[in-house]
């Protein structure tokens, strides 16, 4: 088959329309989750948590949180594991990597060690009727886990982490921050025939791609989840961009056949931004998350939202949810590219969109170029 040879709108276009963010909007939440295949857990709620921003992006006003936790504790549609969270259905994809786990040596010697505190955990959650947070749970390690970060010393957190990543236990509801604990058949359907560990990785690439419709095959490793895509879909070029991409070709016949945009404002987290360097090289946007940096050194703000108008990324809204206030307050608006009235019009929208799904009043923004 011949290698595609696209151009940078229709590229961005592909990822744009993969992503759900084009003006055909999806018709409910799990058909939207099923589609992205993930939501990232964020606790950070300078306007909303990342996994409600996300899903009002795609919705709009429509969406409710309570819509989430419905599916996550009373539907079962969804489930979270290691801070994202998935349709129900794609839990055969991860059954294989569930029985290997964990990989790492340290960590397999450290569950040896602490054989009894493992079965007592289990017991204890087995034992309840309802599920338990970390607290409720007896720390009986004789091995207390080693760490130069925050997990030392934390053996009750750590052991729960492998029964979950390991399938024994799930997490069943969560409670602000803190995470609900029981054992995995009351939270997962009865197991059925799963692929092996290499049929997973392929159908999840292949499924990743779907997601977000053009990918490199080989990228940088990413926590949590991967942005490359390994030889899922079809080879493609795209002008003025070096190396080789994958392109979903379906996704490539629907924005050949039209492409209809609209204004969108997206978490940080976004995964239609997520990976900073296909944001560079297919959108020319830049884009560093500075919650983590000293006030003085921000460029865009704490939380900044990549703003997206039609296929392009134009600016970051710097803004925070006063709620004791009411308000939405708009710090600056930053434009990449300089906006048009149209577009200024669109973003402003946008914001009254947000702020009244938030429940707030948009206080007086300031502007930057």
């Amino acid at each position: 088959m011949n290698m595609h040879q696209l151009d940078a709108a229709t590229a961005r276009r592909v990822a744009v329309r993969a992503q759900m963010l084009d003006a055909e909007r999806p018709t409910g939440l799990l058909p939207m989750v099923e589609r992205l295949t993930l939501l990232q857990v964020d606790p950070t709620a300078a306007i909303a948590p990342n996994a409600d921003l996300v899903a009002f992006s795609r919705l709009g006003a429509a969406y409710r949180p309570a819509d989430l936790v419905h599916a996550l504790e009373q539907e079962r549609s969804l489930f979270e594991l290691d801070a994202l969270i998935r349709p129900i259905a794609d839990l055969p994809l991860f059954r294989a990597e569930m029985a290997a786990s964990p990989t790492w040596e340290r960590s397999r010697t450290w569950l040896e060690q602490n054989a009894d505190f493992r079965r007592d955990v289990l017991r204890r959650l087995a034992a309840s009727s309802v599920p338990l947070p970390s607290r409720e749970i007896e720390d009986t390690s004789v091995v207390p886990w080693q760490s130069t970060g925050w997990t030392h010393n934390r053996n009750v957190g750590r052991m729960l982490e492998y029964l979950v990543l390991q399938g024994e236990i799930a997490i069943a509801a969560r409670r602000g921050r803190e995470r609900l604990f029981t054992i995995a058949d009351r939270v997962y359907p009865a197991e059925t025939a799963s692929p092996t560990l290499e049929q997973a990785a392929r159908a999840r690439d292949e499924r990743r791609l779907a997601a977000l419709g053009i990918a490199r095959a080989k990228s940088t490793k990413m926590p949590l989840e991967p942005v490359d895509v390994g030889e899922a879909g079809e080879s493609a070029v795209v002008e003025g961009v070096p190396g080789e991409w994958r392109v979903h070709p379906a996704l490539l016949d629907e924005v050949r056949s039209g492409f209809s945009g609209r204004t969108a404002l997206l978490s940080p987290f976004d995964r239609l931004a997520y990976d900073r360097v296909r944001a560079l090289q297919l959108f020319g946007f830049e884009y560093t998350l500075e919650m983590y940096k000293p006030a003085a050194k921000r460029r865009w703000g704490y939380f900044a939202l990549p703003i997206l108008h039609g296929d392009r990324l134009v600016g970051k809204l710097d803004a925070v949810a006063d709620r004791k206030r009411g308000v939405l307050v708009i710090n600056a608006i930053h434009e990449d590219m300089a906006f048009d009235r149209a577009t200024t019009a669109a973003v402003e929208a946008e914001i009254g969109s947000l702020a009244g799904w938030l429940g707030l009043e948009v206080e007086q923004p300031g502007r930057e170029g």
